[in-house]
């Protein structure tokens, strides 16, 4: 692709963003180009400041600015029910939701021995020293419905089983093969609402 070179690289970074084409990439450049110059300021401002102050919660995984996050640090919350997800951005996924006022516990990912990720590279034994000490009641597991969630809700569920706790699903309101990400809120309220004990 020809053109000025600055603007060249602009796309070329967008289209690094996941679901981001090259015509989406242009488009956001483009606008960015014919928006006020302290527009683009703030943009990049914001950028850096994700990338330099933000770090993942020491009790749940989760991104924060403060440690612990803002929902380990609220009291208002349920601590005895967890709910268990993939990745950080999960958690807002659930969160925009509104219906869920417990905790979470962020793995970092799904087991996926082709890949090299085995039980050792996700947080399953800082799950299981939360359930020994905190007094947890309940997890929720909240692994996306595909292959690999599955088999690692089945580990965790086999993980947890010895200690009592109970342990359940969500429903299936989430389409097989689908990712919580792209879920709206009904969705995920009305798996969250509908979760099965394991």
């Amino acid at each position: 692709m020809k053109g000025p070179k600055f603007l060249i690289e602009l796309i070329g970074l967008f289209q690094k963003f996941p679901g981001v084409g090259q015509k989406t990439a242009e488009r956001l450049a483009f606008h960015v180009l014919k928006s006020p110059s302290n527009e683009a300021i703030l943009l990049a401002k914001a950028l850096v400041a994700v990338k330099e102050k933000m770090a993942l919660c020491s009790i749940c995984n989760s991104i924060t600015e403060s440690n612990p996050c803002l929902i380990c640090g609220d009291s208002n919350r349920d601590k005895q029910i967890v709910c268990v997800v993939e990745e950080p951005h999960d958690v807002h996924c659930i969160e925009r939701a509104g219906e869920y006022n417990g905790v979470y516990h962020v793995l970092m990912g799904v087991l996926e021995p082709l890949d090299g990720v085995g039980p050792n590279e996700l947080k399953i034994d800082q799950l299981v020293d939360r359930v020994k000490s905190d007094g947890i009641k309940e997890i929720i597991l909240a692994t996306n419905p595909n292959l690999e969630g599955e088999a690692t809700a089945m580990y965790v569920f086999k993980v947890l089983q010895p200690l009592g706790v109970l342990v359940t699903r969500i429903a299936r309101g989430l389409p097989m093969g689908g990712d919580l990400e792209y879920a709206d809120e009904m969705t995920v309220s009305k798996a969250l609402g509908g979760r099965m004990k394991m």
